[in-house]
């Protein structure tokens, strides 16, 4: 794919945006990576640009765990246990994904994003026990969720962070803080296998990829630093957030239709 040097400097500024989102708000922001591929930087095909955002999810997601990881926040046999499950999932969930037409795949993106801005506004549980042990029940349960929450991740080409951070805590009893640092190694598991599966059909666009995963870092430091100033108005910022989410499936809804199985004609 040739680009513009308009697009490459798009993708830096879109992949910023989603980084400086997370380390805002701490979720929620990867969901925005397909619409802004194809939206704002330009590019025409569905499943390139669910590939692409697959690749740059994963990367911001291993860059991010090292950090929760030196704060002792991964608890690391439940969270490889329910990547592993994931990441069989994700290769099934991204296979049917590439089956999928690229207009129906957007119109089910666009209804799985008014389900991330009604999970983001739903208040969170703090307790849980931080020195949980996993158990074969706990395993038994990790692994169950994990196939299907890795499955709709790797359809969708997200992070799914917000079906992984519960489905640990379900899961396993752990709470939310050992949830989200956990959390991250199976989304960029999952990221990966999704990217690995359409960089074997071709449907990467690495340059891009590149210029979104080099934006989202810095504006993930950038959210990061703000997120310390303005801890106070966390709250009112996921509502914005979430807000904006709803705003931006409205408008794929509105460009994609109905698709035909939804055709009363």
């Amino acid at each position: 794919m040739v680009h513009s040097w308009l697009q490459d400097v798009l993708a830096v500024l879109s992949g910023s945006a989603v980084g400086f989102s997370l380390g805002l708000i701490g979720g929620g922001g990867s969901i925005l990576a397909v619409p802004l591929l194809l939206y704002v930087v330009g590019i025409g095909d569905a499943h390139l640009a669910i590939g692409t955002s697959a690749l740059a999810v994963a990367v911001n997601a291993f860059g991010n765990l090292l950090g929760h990881w030196r704060a002792g926040n991964v608890k690391w046999p439940c969270a490889a246990t329910f990547a592993v499950a994931g990441i069989i999932g994700a290769a099934i969930g991204s296979s049917l994904g590439k089956l999928v037409d690229g207009q129906q795949l957007l119109f089910l993106f666009a209804l799985v994003m008014i389900a991330v801005g009604v999970a983001m506004l739903r208040p969170r549980a703090t307790a849980g026990n931080p020195d949980v042990r996993i158990t074969p029940w706990i395993a038994t349960r990790l692994i169950a969720i994990g196939l299907v929450t890795g499955a709709i991740s790797g359809f969708f080409g997200i992070g799914g962070g917000f079906l992984i951070v519960p489905g640990l805590m379900f899961g396993s009893g752990m709470p939310i803080l050992n949830a989200i640092g956990s959390s991250l190694f199976s989304v960029g598991s999952f990221g990966l296998t999704t990217a690995i599966n359409y960089a074997l059909s071709g449907l990467i666009d690495w340059t891009i990829a590149v210029l979104f995963i080099a934006g989202g870092l810095a504006g993930g430091f950038l959210g990061m630093r703000s997120a310390m100033r303005l801890a106070k108005s966390r709250h009112m910022l996921t509502v914005i957030f979430a807000g904006v989410i709803f705003a931006v499936a409205i408008y794929m809804l509105a460009r994609t239709g109905l698709p035909p199985w939804l055709s009363f004609k």
